[in-house]
C-alpha cells in the first residue's frame, strides 16, 4: 500500500483539482499528458468513496434516458453529447489495460433487460441507438434473455457487446498511479478549507499549506464541504449498496451464464459474475448513510427473489458510496467562472461520464476546446436541501414499487398466455384424435341468438301433388334435392334406368301385367 503524502508545504501549479475521484484523477491524468502541472487535493484517501465502490461496468451514455435527452436538446445535439460519453468509454478502455493496471480483469459485454414486456420499445430504441447514435446494439428476445438468465423476471433485452466491465478498485488507484507517473502530484489527507477564486491565481488554503493555481477544477461531488457547501447542494446524495456472495460453485452455472454485466432497465438491479463463481450484486440505495453491513440481508433477498434456484445465499462482503444525483439527471461539466470548473453529478453512470469530463475540460483549459458548452442547457438546480431527500426516498420506494407491480403483472399475462395455447393445443390434439377438423363453434355471447341450423326439405305425402320447393340457400347447404319420381313422387329419379326398363307401382301385383314407360318419356 503506498504511503499517503499529505499537503505540508506551499505550493504554485498550472491546475488545481480538489477531489481524487474518478473525475478529478481523469482531470489531473489527461492535463499532465498535455504539458500541465498539476495537484490533486484530497480530504481523505483516494477512492474512497463511491469511486471505489462501484461494479466497474463501462458503456456509453448517461442517466438521462435517451427519449429524454433528444426531448430537451434535440436530436443534433445528443449525438453530440452521446459521442462525447463514447470517447470516455474509450480512454478507460485505453488505460484499463494489463501492462498499464495489473490485475485490471477487463470482460467484454453489457446487458440491459426489462422486467415487462417492451417488444415495440426495443424495436424502437434499437432504431434509434443503432441508426441515429451509431452504437452496435443487439436486441435479444425473451427466449435468448432466459437462456443467459434462468429466471421468468426478465423479458426482452438489448445487448451492447462494446460494453466492458473492468475491477473498479483496482482502476481508481491505477487511475492515481497512471496520473502520478504522468507528473501529477497528490494529496491525501488534505481537505479545503477555503478558496478564492478570484484574480488571475487563486488561492486554495488547506490546514497545513497554501496552493495558488490559475485554474481549479471541482470534482469533489457531495463531498466538497463547507467552502463549496452551495455547489454540494446542487447534488442530491445517493448511497447505494453492494455485496458479494460467497463461493456458489456449480449453482451458479445452473442459474446464470452471461459472463458480462446485467442491469435492468428500471435501475433497480445490477449485476455480474466475478471470481468465476460469486455474484457481485447491487440493489438497495438510500438518501441517507448507514452501515454497509445492515444491508447484506437486503441484497441476499434480491438475489434470492431474481434467482430463486439459489436459495439463501451467504453475502461475503458488503461495501457502498455516495454519488450525487443531479435533478435534471445529467452530470455538471463546464466553467462556472473564468478559472473554475466543476467536474460533478455523475449518478450511476460514473465511469464513461467521468472520464469524458476529464478530457473536456483538461482539453478547455490547455486547447481551448468549447465542446463542454454542450452541457450549457443543463444548469445548476438545488437539489431541495434535507426536504429533498426525503423527496427523493419517497419517490425511490415508489419507483420500485410501481416497476414490481408492472412486473408482476407482465408475469401474470405470460403466464396466461401460456395456459391458453397448452388449452388449445390439448384441444386440437382431441380433435385430430376424435378425426374433427377443428375445435367446435364457440357459443355464441349472451344475449345474441345462436344462429339457426338449417333444416332438411319435408316430403310430400303420396298423392299430394308436387314436393314444395327446396330454397336455394338449402340447395347451397345441403345440395340440390334430388328428382322425384314422376309416377308417384316417392324415390330418387332413375336417371340411369336403360330405356324401356319396366317400373313397378308399389302395391301393385307382381302377377299383373308390368307397366311399360316408353323411351324418352322419362
Amino acid at each position: 500500500m503506498r504511503e499517503r503524502s499529505r499537503l505540508s508545504f506551499d505550493l504554485d501549479v498550472d491546475i488545481c483539482v480538489v477531489g481524487a475521484g474518478l473525475a478529478g484523477l481523469s482531470v489531473a491524468l489527461e492535463a499532465a499528458r498535455l504539458g500541465a502541472s498539476v495537484a490533486v487535493l484530497e480530504g481523505r484517501h483516494v477512492g474512497w468513496n463511491a469511486s471505489g465502490h462501484q461494479l466497474g461496468t463501462v458503456m456509453p451514455g448517461y442517466g438521462l434516458p435517451i427519449g429524454d435527452l433528444i426531448a430537451r436538446i434535440g436530436l443534433g445535439d445528443s449525438r453530440e453529447l452521446w459521442s462525447l460519453s463514447k470517447q470516455g468509454a474509450e480512454f478507460v478502455r485505453a488505460n484499463a489495460t494489463e501492462e498499464l493496471i495489473p490485475g485490471i480483469a477487463l470482460s467484454e459485454g453489457a446487458l440491459e433487460v426489462s422486467n415487462v414486456e417492451a417488444g415495440d420499445e426495443l424495436i424502437s430504441r434499437l432504431q434509434v441507438l443503432g441508426e441515429d447514435f451509431e452504437t452496435e446494439v443487439e436486441g435479444w428476445q425473451v427466449d435468448r434473455v432466459r437462456a443467459e438468465l434462468k429466471t421468468d423476471r426478465y423479458f426482452h433485452g438489448v445487448y451492447y457487446p462494446k460494453a466492458f466491465q473492468i475491477d473498479g478498485r483496482k482502476y481508481i488507484h491505477g487511475l492515481a498511479a497512471l496520473a502520478r507517473r504522468a507528473g501529477a502530484r497528490i494529496f491525501e489527507d488534505t481537505p479545503v478549507v477555503s478558496i478564492d477564486p478570484s484574480g488571475i491565481r487563486k488561492r486554495i488554503v488547506t490546514p497545513s499549506a497554501r496552493l495558488r493555481a490559475s485554474q481549479i477544477v471541482l470534482a469533489g461531488n457531495i463531498h466538497l464541504g463547507a467552502p463549496l457547501r452551495r455547489l454540494s447542494e446542487t447534488l442530491l446524495p445517493v448511497w447505494r449498496y453492494a455485496g458479494v456472495t460467497a463461493p456458489l460453485g456449480e449453482r451458479l452455472a445452473d442459474v446464470m451464464t452471461f459472463q458480462g454485466s446485467v442491469g435492468d432497465t428500471a435501475g433497480i438491479d445490477h449485476f455480474r459474475i466475478v471470481d468465476g463463481d460469486r455474484l457481485m450484486w447491487a440493489s438497495p440505495e438510500t438518501t441517507w448513510a448507514a452501515r454497509p453491513e445492515r444491508f447484506g440481508s437486503a441484497v441476499s433477498r434480491r438475489i434470492r427473489t431474481i434467482f430463486p434456484q439459489l436459495g439463501k445465499v451467504e453475502i461475503a462482503e458488503t461495501w457502498g458510496g455516495a454519488v450525487g444525483q443531479t435533478v435534471h439527471g445529467m452530470p455538471q461539466i463546464g466553467r462556472l467562472r473564468p478559472g473554475l470548473w466543476v467536474a460533478s453529478g455523475f449518478g450511476r453512470h460514473g465511469l464513461n461520464t467521468t472520464a469524458m469530463a476529464g478530457q473536456l475540460i483538461a482539453r478547455s483549459i490547455l486547447w481551448g476546446d468549447e465542446r463542454w458548452r454542450l452541457f450549457s442547457p443543463f444548469e445548476l438546480v438545488w437539489a431541495g436541501g434535507p426536504t429533498g431527500r426525503v423527496a427523493g426516498h419517497v419517490i425511490g420506494m415508489w419507483g420500485r414499487g410501481v416497476s414490481a407491480a408492472a412486473g408482476a403483472l407482465a408475469r401474470y399475462r405470460e403466464k396466461t398466455r401460456v395456459q391458453e395455447r397448452v388449452r388449445e393445443a390439448r384441444l386440437a390434439e382431441a380433435n385430430r384424435q376424435a378425426g374433427t377438423r377443428g375445435p367446435p363453434a364457440r357459443r355464441p355471447p349472451p344475449g345474441h341468438p345462436r344462429p339457426q341450423r338449417p333444416q332438411p326439405p319435408a316430403e310430400a305425402n303420396p298423392g299430394e301433388g308436387e314436393p314444395p320447393r327446396v330454397p336455394d340457400a338449402v340447395q347451397r347447404s345441403y345440395g340440390a334435392p334430388q328428382s322425384r319420381d314422376p309416377i308417384d313422387g316417392h324415390g330418387p329419379r332413375l336417371s340411369s334406368a336403360p330405356q324401356g326398363a319396366v317400373l313397378r307401382r308399389p302395391g301393385h301385383d307382381s302377377s299383373q301385367e308390368s307397366e311399360k314407360i316408353p323411351p324418352g318419356s322419362v
